[in-house]
């Protein structure tokens, strides 16, 4: 990794653990509990209210803290069930191939050809429900893509003649896929995480915002909804209940892109400056 891509994935690193550790910290760095009414609506920031109150009187700045927590997970939770479901289809299709590789790759171009984000809001808006039902909308959603290009970094790679080699001396499939085949993919996975991680969050607060995310549970997105649903761009609150889960939200994607960005050279070499 050359030294300015170090800088950049060195920036995104600390930057997504800055949020991590507001999200699981959450409960000790809250002045308050975030469903707990603790002044007038629409207080504007003061000594007591750093980031004032919402349009019921809870505290902004728990609401943020807390909205971390739920918005950090689903796309955690949304990644991983997208790079697993992917890695899976990718890595049977292109090892196998024959009539199982043409069934999962008609299964898998099914997924491609329909379109992502009303697919994404009818599902949510028909199984409305909390962070696993999110989560499973968004990863069963989004990994026919990647299942696509990790089938044909599968078949490219065991076309070398390394793995002929091993296979001519009596390998079995098993230890040369987790041996030889998933250490080869491993950058290309980890870019992929941090996309899908980073699609994923901005899925989630989208969804929220149309008010097709959880009810009871605080996010950014819900934040936002909420603002936007009591006419906080219509007043001056806006610059406390919209500002501050906007930052949040552009700051990770920001720090996501800085990580994906610095280890896109890996993937794809012709493209590292």
């Amino acid at each position: 990794m050359k030294m300015k891509n170090r800088k950049l994935f060195i920036t995104g690193m600390v930057i997504v653990v800055f949020f991590l550790l507001l999200a699981v910290f959450a409960p000790v760095l809250a002045p308050h509990e975030p469903d707990e009414i603790v002044g007038q609506s629409f207080q504007a920031p003061n000594g007591d209210h750093l980031l004032g109150t919402n349009d019921i009187g809870q505290d902004v700045l728990t609401e943020l803290l807390y909205g971390a927590r739920y918005s950090i997970a689903i796309g955690f939770l949304a990644m991983a069930i997208s790079v697993v479901i992917a890695l899976t289809f990718g890595i049977i299709s292109g090892w196998c191939g024959g009539w199982l590789d043409s069934i999962l790759m008609k299964i898998t171009t099914f997924f491609l050809t329909i379109p992502y984000l009303p697919l994404v809001i009818l599902l949510a808006a028909l199984l409305k429900g909390g962070l696993i039902t999110t989560a499973l909308i968004l990863g069963v959603t989004s990994w026919a893509e990647m299942a696509k290009v990790v089938r044909s970094q599968v078949l490219k790679i065991k076309k070398q003649e390394y793995i002929q080699t091993i296979q001519a001396m009596g390998a079995k499939d098993g230890y040369v896929l987790t041996r030889h085949i998933l250490p080869e993919l491993l950058s290309f996975i980890a870019y992929h995480m941090i996309i899908r991680f980073k699609s994923s969050i901005l899925a989630e607060s989208s969804l929220s915002f149309l008010g097709l995310g959880s009810a009871v549970v605080k996010s950014w997105g819900s934040m936002l909804y909420y603002a936007q649903a009591k006419n906080a761009f219509l007043t001056a609150s806006w610059r406390w209940l919209v500002l501050p889960p906007g930052f949040m939200i552009v700051a990770l994607i920001f720090s996501l892109m800085l990580i994906g960005y610095s280890i896109e050279g890996k993937v794809n070499p012709g493209r590292e400056a």
